[in-house]
């Protein structure tokens, strides 16, 4: 799922990932192909990190339910 800054997730809309296809990447890819460019980290929450949010990177691993908001470089 997303989650826009300051805003509650968004449960209406899930992003589907693949099985082969399950990184923080393959996510930002997903919703549009320009935000890889502009990534700096993304905060997420779920059952694939240790503590809620966690700072992750672009090769990050995630589960199924997690909420993912995306941090751009200014």
């Amino acid at each position: 799922y997303t989650k826009p800054k300051g805003q509650l997730p968004d449960y209406e809309a899930p992003v589907i990932l693949t099985q082969d296809k399950l990184t923080v990447e393959d996510f930002c890819n997903k919703l549009h192909r320009s935000i890889m460019r502009e990534f700096k980290y993304s905060l997420v929450w779920g059952s694939s990190v240790k503590h809620n949010p966690q700072k992750v990177g672009k090769d990050h691993l995630l589960n199924d339910e997690d909420v993912v908001q995306v941090v751009k470089k200014v």
